[in-house]
C-alpha cells in the first residue's frame, strides 16, 4: 500500500504472502510446526483484477462526473479476497477470550471433498459438497448399495460417528483403486452428478476438453518464439467480445502512431504527478464519501450462492454499487457453512437481503419487477435452473435491454461438461494451482491404505479454497468491462459468461502458455521451502524467514551484507550455504538488517492471517479493513476493498442477515403493508425481525 512502514517493502509476492500469514497456511501440509511455502501468485492475480476493477469503475465514474480519478491497489490488497472468514473469527474470539475455531477442518479431508487414487496412480480430487453430490459419487463408483445394506451408514452423512466416517474413507480409497483414471472420469462425466476432475499441470490442462470445446485456448504468433498457444480472455462478452492480435514490430504502421501515443500519455502522466505533488496528499483519506464509490447509483441483483458468484458481488458493493442479494427464505447455503455464519459475513458485505421463493409464481414475479431496475444481475445456477426460475437470459434482456446479465459457473457455458457441477478443489487440481502446491504428494508411495490416506491428506492440504476468489475477482472485472462497454454506448445490455476454468487458468497464467523451448515451471521443493536459494523460506536461530532475491543486484548486496563472496556468483551460490549464515541470527534481526540493504526478505512465521488483518498497523493505515456494525456480532472490522478509488471510507455497511431488508424492499416495489404480511405468511417471502 501507499503508506505505512512496509510500503517500500520489495513488491515481491512471497514476501507479501509470508507476512500476511498466508505461509503460515501450508504450515499443516508436511504436519510442522515451520510456514510452507505459498506456490501459486494469487496475490498477483487478484492485485490485477483489482486494477481491472478500479480502473473500470474509475472510467465509469469520469463520464458521469467529468473529474480524473485515482486508482490504487496492492499485493497485499490482493490477499484480502482469500481470507474467507478468518478475520472475523479472530476477532470474535478475542471478545469471548478463547481460541480462534480451526476453520481448515480435521487432519483428514472432508468425505465430500476426498482426493483418489486410480490403478494407474493418476489422483482424481473430488469435490461433492452437498449431499446429492455426495451419493451421486458413491453411486458412480458403485460403492452406494454396499453401504446402504449397513445400518450404519443409513442415516445422512452428516451425522455419521468418526468411525464410520472413517470406514467410508478406507472403502472409497480401496475401491477406487481397482479402475484407471480414465475409466472413473467416464463414469462421473456419465452420471452427471459427480464433481470431480483430475490433477493436472498446466501444461496438460492447456488440452482440457472444456477450455477447448468452448474456445477459450487461443494460438497467437510472437516474432521470437512462433506460435504460442496460451489461455484466451477472462471473460466472454456477448456483444462486446475480445479481440486478440499479437503486433510484431515493424510490421504495422500502427506502430509508430502507438510510440507517439504513449510519449503523449507521458506527459500527462508528468503533468498528473506534478498536480498530486502540490496537493495535500494526506487528503486522500479525506476524499468526499461519493468520490469513494464510482459505481454509486447502480443496482446489482445477486442470486449467486456459496462464494464464487457472492464475493464477485461484493467486490462491486466495495465501489458503492446497491448489491441486493437474492436467495430463498431458508438462506444460501453458505450461511450455514464455517462457525457463527462467518462465510456469509464475508460474502455478502455491503449488500441487501431479500429472501424470497423462486419456485413460487409470486416470488418470481416480484423479482423480475426488481429485474427491470437493475444493471446487472448475477447467479451461477447450472445450466437451465435460471430459465426454470424465470431470470434466463433472454427473458430478462426483454424486460431490461440495459441489463448486464452474468453467468458464474465452473466449466462455461458450451462445453461437454458445461452442466456438471464444479467446486473449488475439482478447478484446483485440473487448472494446475492445486499440483503446483502439492509439490511431492503427487509422488508419493501409495502400495498400502496408510500410504493412500497420508497421501490423500497432503493434497488436501494443498488445494486450499483460492480457485473461488481467483473466479470472483475475474467475475467483478468481467462485469465492470460490460459496464463500460454500455457507458460509451458500445452495446446496450449483453450476457457475461465466467468460467472458474478460465479464471484459474489465469491464476496460473506464467505457465498456461506453450511454444518451442518453452522452460518448465519452477517446482517447489519437497520440504515446502520454495522456487530455489533464492527465493525460499530459511530457518533461523529464532523463527522463519522469507527471503526474495531475483536479481543480481540483490544477490551482490546480499553477499556483500553476509561477508560471503562466494554467495556473489551463480555458480558457487547455494541455499545449504545460505542457510548456514542465517541460522547464526534470529528472524527479526535479519530483517531489519537485510531490509536496510534494499534485500527483500520478512519473517514468515508472525501472526496467522486472522490476527494479521486484525491487528497490522499497515492493514489500518491503508484502509484493507473497515469498521462496520453487523446485526449479530455488533461492532467488528470488516474486509476492505480489493481496490480504492479515490481513496477509501472509514466505514463500510456490514453483511445482512438472510432476509434482512426484505419488508422494505418488498415496500420499495408498492407492496403494501397487508401484502407484505400475506407474502410472509404463505412463506413466499422471509424477513428476520428484531
Amino acid at each position: 500500500g501507499p503508506r505505512g512502514a512496509l510500503a517500500e517493502l520489495p513488491g515481491y509476492e512471497a514476501l507479501v504472502a509470508a507476512r500476511a500469514g498466508r505461509m503460515r497456511t501450508f504450515g499443516r501440509q508436511l504436519r510442522g510446526d515451520a510456514p510452507g511455502f505459498a506456490a501459486l501468485p494469487v496475490a498477483q492475480h487478484a492485485c490485477a483484477m483489482g486494477a481491472v476493477q478500479g480502473i473500470a469503475a474509475a472510467l465509469i465514474a469520469r463520464a458521469r462526473t467529468g473529474r480524473r480519478q485515482r486508482v490504487e491497489t496492492s499485493l497485499l490488497q490482493g490477499l484480502l479476497p482469500y481470507d474467507l472468514v478468518e478475520l472475523l473469527l479472530a476477532q470474535l474470539a478475542e471478545r469471548a477470550g478463547t481460541a480462534p475455531p480451526d476453520v481448515s477442518g480435521g487432519d483428514m479431508p472432508t468425505l465430500n471433498y476426498h482426493p483418489i487414487c486410480a490403478s494407474d496412480g493418476r489422483w482424481i480430487q473430488c469435490g461433492n459438497l452437498l449431499e446429492h453430490l455426495f451419493f451421486a459419487f458413491l453411486d458412480a463408483i458403485e460403492l452406494l448399495p454396499e453401504l446402504l445394506l449397513e445400518e450404519r451408514f443409513q442415516s445422512p452423512p452428516a451425522q455419521w460417528s468418526a468411525e464410520t466416517i472413517e470406514a467410508a474413507r478406507d472403502r472409497i480409497l480401496l475401491g477406487v483403486r481397482e479402475r484407471p483414471a480414465a475409466e472413473w472420469m467416464e463414469a462421473f462425466r456419465k452420471n452427471g452428478n459427480v464433481a470431480a476432475e483430475p490433477y493436472l499441470t498446466a501444461q496438460e490442462a492447456l488440452a482440457h476438453r472444456d477450455l477447448v470445446a468452448n474456445g477459450e485456448i487461443v494460438t497467437l504468433a510472437d516474432p521470437q518464439h512462433g506460435p504460442v498457444r496460451m489461455i484466451g480472455p477472462i471473460a466472454r462478452l456477448s456483444a462486446t467480445p475480445a479481440r486478440l492480435a499479437r503486433v510484431t514490430a515493424g510490421s504495422d504502421p500502427a506502430v509508430t502512431s502507438r510510440s507517439r501515443l504513449r510519449a503523449e500519455a507521458d506527459g500527462v502522466v508528468a503533468e498528473w504527478a506534478r498536480a498530486a505533488a502540490a496537493a495535500d496528499l494526506a487528503g486522500r483519506q479525506r476524499a468526499p464519501e461519493d468520490d469513494c464509490r464510482p459505481l454509486a447509483g447502480l443496482l446489482v441483483l445477486d442470486f449467486s450462492t456459496i462464494i464464487a458468484g457472492p464475493l464477485g458481488a461484493s467486490m462491486l458493493a466495495d465501489l458503492g454499487a446497491r448489491v441486493i442479494k437474492i436467495e430463498p427464505p431458508g438462506g444460501d447455503p453458505s450461511r450455514a457453512l464455517m462457525p457463527g455464519g462467518g462465510l456469509a459475513t464475508r460474502m455478502n458485505g455491503g449488500k441487501e437481503s431479500l429472501a424470497i421463493d423462486l419456485k413460487a409464481p409470486e416470488g418470481r414475479a416480484l423479482v423480475r419487477r426488481l429485474v427491470t431496475r437493475a444493471d446487472v444481475l448475477v447467479h451461477n445456477f447450472r445450466r437451465g435452473v435460471a430459465e426454470r426460475l424465470g431470470i434466463g437470459f433472454e427473458e430478462c434482456l426483454a424486460l431490461n435491454p440495459r441489463l448486464v446479465w452474468t453467468s458464474v459457473s465452473g466449466y462455461g457455458p458450451n462445453g461437454p461438461d458445461a452442466a456438471r457441477p464444479a467446486t473449488h478443489p475439482v478447478v484446483g487440481a485440473a487448472m494446475s494451482g492445486a499440483t503446483l502446491q502439492a509439490a511431492a504428494a503427487l509422488e508419493l508411495p501409495c502400495e498400502t491404505l496408510p500410504e493412500l490416506r497420508e497421501a490423500a491428506r497432503q493434497l488436501m492440504r494443498a488445494n486450499e479454497a483460492n480457485p473461488d476468489p481467483n473466479t470472483s475477482c475475474v467475475a467483478a472485472s468481467a462485469i465492470l468491462l460490460a459496464l463500460v462497454a454500455r457507458e460509451r454506448g458500445l452495446a446496450a445490455g449483453q450476457r457475461v459468461d465466467v468460467s472458474m476454468l478460465v479464471a484459474n487458468a489465469w491464476a496460473s497464467a506464467d505457465d498456461f502458455l506453450s511454444y518451442a523451448g518453452k522452460p518448465e515451471r519452477p517446482a517447489v521443493d519437497a520440504q515446502l521451502r520454495g522456487f530455489g536459494a533464492g527465493y525460499r523460506l530459511y530457518e533461523t536461530r529464532d523463527g522463519w524467514l522469507m527471503l526474495a532475491l531475483t536479481h543480481e543486484p540483490e544477490w551482490q548486496r546480499l553477499a556483500a551484507a553476509l561477508g560471503d563472496p562466494a554467495l556473489a556468483s551463480p555458480a558457487t551460490r547455494s541455499a545449504a550455504a545460505l542457510e548456514k549464515h542465517l541460522l547464526a541470527r534470529s528472524a527479526d534481526e535479519w530483517e531489519a538488517l537485510l531490509l536496510a540493504q534494499r534485500i527483500g526478505c520478512v519473517r514468515a512465521d508472525g501472526p496467522t492471517p486472522g490476527r494479521f488483518w486484525a491487528e497490522s498497523a499497515q492493514v489500518r493505515e491503508n484502509g484493507f479493513v473497515a469498521e462496520t456494525r453487523h446485526a449479530a456480532h455488533g461492532d467488528v472490522l470488516r474486509w476492505g476493498a480489493l481496490v480504492h478509488v479515490n481513496g477509501f471510507p472509514r466505514a463500510r455497511p456490514p453483511a445482512p442477515l438472510c432476509g434482512q431488508h426484505s419488508e422494505e424492499l418488498l415496500a420499495e416495489l408498492g407492496c403494501g403493508g397487508a401484502e407484505i404480511a400475506r407474502l410472509r405468511a404463505t412463506g413466499v417471502v422471509a424477513q428476520v425481525d428484531g
